[in-house]
Order: structure tokens, then sequence, then C-alpha cells
């Protein structure tokens, strides 16, 4: 039997960029709180592995596909469910409504740390997921790393603060994007495109008082990031995005 979680919201004045659509990092908020409550419905939430399993849930790719932006006040219902367990790694799927019709839908690969040697948890050992999946709601996408361009058109530099961290210490995942974003300058992205699909990758954490350095390229509509430790050149993140002409009526 699966057990899907459903979450109502609208989307917040805070959530919304300058030409009103939904920020990418607004949205992965969206899905990370979701996906949190359903933790805690399963009661595999962070402190209750924590304490059982001394372990962290960590999330190491998100996927997220629209049909049409969202905007500033749409009633929004969030529905997730994992697919169950598959050696160290789950994934956990998502369908996005609006005014109760389908608008988009995303998916994100979770792994559980060791707290202190950050080794890897083998879910199939995780009680609390055997028999709770989606079942036949389980999307067959599958998320890969992507191929970047061999070569890159611009680079800048990111300081990392108070601001970009979490319960566990280190950077939010959804401040990657904002990351990202702020590089390839979408603020020149004109009220004419929406953001139809984005991928993140989470290579290796980011901390408080670190910087990295982050490549962009535009290869027509997509979009690339790369961000990398400045001074030990470690992969921290990637981020794949493909932009859309507006939809009419919209």
């Amino acid at each position: 039997m699966s057990t899907v979680y459903e979450m109502k919201l609208r989307v917040d004045s805070r959530d919304v960029d300058l030409f009103n659509q939904c920020r990418p990092s607004a949205l992965l908020g969206i899905l990370q709180e979701a996906a949190t409550q359903a933790a805690l419905a399963l009661h595999v939430s962070g402190p209750e592995i924590l304490a059982k399993y001394n372990c962290l849930w960590m999330v190491t790719r998100s996927w997220v596909e629209l049909d049409a932006p969202l905007r500033w006040n749409d009633a929004i219902t969030v529905r997730t469910w994992h697919r169950g367990a598959s050696g160290v790694s789950s994934y956990r799927d998502f369908d996005l409504l609006r005014e109760g019709r389908p608008v988009g839908q995303g998916s994100t690969i979770w792994v559980m740390a060791d707290q202190d040697s950050r080794k890897l948890f083998r879910l199939k050992e995780l009680e609390e997921f055997q028999g709770t999946g989606g079942g036949e709601l389980n999307k067959a996408v599958k998320l890969r790393r992507p191929v970047m361009p061999e070569v890159f058109d611009a680079q800048s530099r990111r300081e990392l603060g108070y601001s970009d961290t979490d319960i566990n210490g280190h950077v939010n995942n959804a401040h990657y994007a904002d990351f990202a974003c702020d590089a390839l300058h979408l603020e020149r992205l004109g009220a004419d495109k929406f953001i139809r699909s984005f991928q993140i990758g989470y290579l290796s954490e980011c901390r408080a008082g670190e910087a990295i350095l982050i490549d962009t390229a535009a290869r027509g509509d997509r979009l690339f990031a790369r961000g990398q430790g400045d001074g030990d050149g470690t992969e921290r993140f990637d981020l794949t995005l493909e932009l859309a002409d507006l939809p009419r009526n919209i």
C-alpha cells in the first residue's frame, strides 16, 4: 500500500522574483518542506533518525519540471511519496497541482549519512520504509549527473555565510539554486520566458566562511552552472536549467 503525503500552501510574496515567477530556490524549499512533513508522518524525521540510527538525511540531487510558472498567491497542492530503498539511496517523487490541476513534478534522491563518519546507511535496513513506498505512483525518471560544457563562458566568486546554512550546519540545498541563478544573471531573463526545468547535484558540502567559484555557460535555452571550492577546487554542485517561452494566457 502506497503512502502519499499531501501539503497545501500558497506561493508567498517572498518566493517570487522580479517577473512574479516562483524562484527555483523557493520551489526547492517547498519540496523540502513537503519531504520533511512526509518524513515526520513516517517517523523518519531528522531528529528521529539521528536518535535511532545516528544518521542525517542528505539530498544528493533534485529535479523540477513545470508546465507554467507558479505566481504569487497561487494555491498549490504538493503530493509526495518515496520509491522505496535501493542500496544507499532513495528517490522521493512529487506532483505539483495548482487549483487542483497538474502544473509540475519533481524528484529528489536522498541518502542517510552517519553523523560522525559520513558513512552511508543501507536504506534497505530502514524499518520504517517497509511497505510505505509509492508503488504504481513511482515516476520513471532517473536523475543522473549531466554532461557539462567543456568550456564555460564566465566565472564568479561567492562567499558563503550564516544565512546560507541550515539545521545540519552546512549550506541548505535550496541556496545552491540561488547561487547558480545569480551567477547566470537570470534577472536578464525577460518576462516572455520561464524556467521550464532544472536539476541540481550536490557533490560535496559547503559551510559558512567558505567561498566558491561558479562557472556558467549558456547554450541556447539550456543554461549550466558548476561550483568549486575557491582554493581547493573541490566540486560542490552542478546545475542544468532549461528555459521555455511563456505559455499564452498565463
